[in-house]
């Protein structure tokens, strides 16, 4: 018997039975749309059906987005460092779809350098850009959520955070901060009905990544790579998805590692 067509994001077919991410409809707010990793959940999260508010720092950037998935986006900018921009964010998203069901922040970028040679301003700059802002959503919408008895939220970690961060020493400490507030959060508002999780992509093929990678070098990156290719942000956006949704009801306080085997690897050779 020949198995039903695979249906991307919205739905996985075992069996006879058809289990339903039930989004559809929902409010999810995203946080950090430019491209790369983001664009893809928004992309993903609309394609289950739910209306997706997008918050990002750079307007022309996030009516991309938008534009992408009609009108089941809402285009909203402000910066995600500011507490009172990602309130008043979350309040217009608010009056537009509903209250939010599901928060993601997908924002993170590095400060290169030997860690012992970052002067001040790399370091702190490094920890508001990776963690401050999740700390700002957990306070908003984290906090409505609990006080509806419902709600997921989502945070993009990193391998970084789990392993050495070489030359990027600040992005790997303030990563794995990340993700011991995912866990202290889950706690903290597992009574309230919220879950909170978090993705650990490792290299991921994104815009900005193939600017900076040479051809030779991505090609050296995907060969250290058990599933011998670099992850697309597609990849990223489908473990994202997993998690925000009712599939991943009884799941909390976790890092999902979407690397391709990269950190399960054995650390001697195998070969005679």
């Amino acid at each position: 018997m020949s198995r039903p067509a695979a249906l991307p994001y919205a739905a996985a077919v075992a069996g006879d039975a058809l289990i339903d991410f039930a989004l559809a409809g929902k409010h999810v707010f995203v946080m950090g749309v430019g491209s790369g990793i983001g664009r893809s959940c928004v992309r993903a999260f609309a394609a289950t059906g739910a209306q997706v508010s997008c918050f990002d720092i750079d307007a022309a950037a996030v009516t991309e987005s938008v534009d992408a998935i009609g009108e089941q986006g809402r285009a909203l900018v402000g910066d995600a460092r500011s507490l009172d921009e990602v309130r008043a964010a979350v309040d217009a998203a608010t009056e537009t779809f509903g209250p939010l069901e599901v928060a993601v922040d997908v924002i993170g970028e590095t400060r290169w350098g030997r860690t012992t040679e970052l002067d001040d301003h790399a370091w702190d700059e490094s920890f508001d850009l990776v963690l401050r802002h999740f700390f700002n959503l957990a306070r908003v919408a984290g906090r409505d959520m609990a006080g509806r008895g419902r709600g997921s939220l989502v945070a993009i970690s990193s391998v970084s955070g789990l392993r050495s961060a070489p030359l990027h020493g600040a992005y790997g400490a303030a990563k794995a901060g990340l993700m011991s507030l995912v866990r202290t959060l889950a706690m903290e508002l597992g009574g309230s009905g919220v879950r909170v999780n978090a993705v650990a992509p490792g290299a991921v093929l994104t815009p900005r990544v193939e600017t900076m990678m040479s051809e030779d070098r991505r090609a050296a990156s995907a060969a250290g790579i058990p599933l011998g290719r670099m992850a697309v942000p597609d990849d990223i956006a489908r473990a994202v998805v997993f998690l925000a949704s009712d599939l991943a009801s009884y799941i909390t306080g976790q890092t999902l590692v979407v690397d391709g085997g990269a950190t399960a690897q054995f650390p001697l050779s195998l070969r005679a």
